[in-house]
């Protein structure tokens, strides 16, 4: 059964990972949040109640 054979898998999956940790990882990780969260606490607006014309 050649799919238990982790030989050649093993290695490509180290090889990615390694390549995703050690290259991708640290550029994405750079990037600054356009929208940083603040400690603001969130204000609810003041909402009327609909008045419906037909009652």
């Amino acid at each position: 059964m050649p799919q238990l054979n982790p030989n050649p898998w093993f290695f490509i999956m180290l090889t990615s990972w390694l390549t995703f940790s050690l290259l991708i990882q640290p550029k994405l990780l750079s990037f600054v949040s356009m929208n940083p969260p603040s400690s603001k606490a969130p204000e609810t607006p003041s909402t009327t109640p609909w008045t419906w014309p037909w009652t």
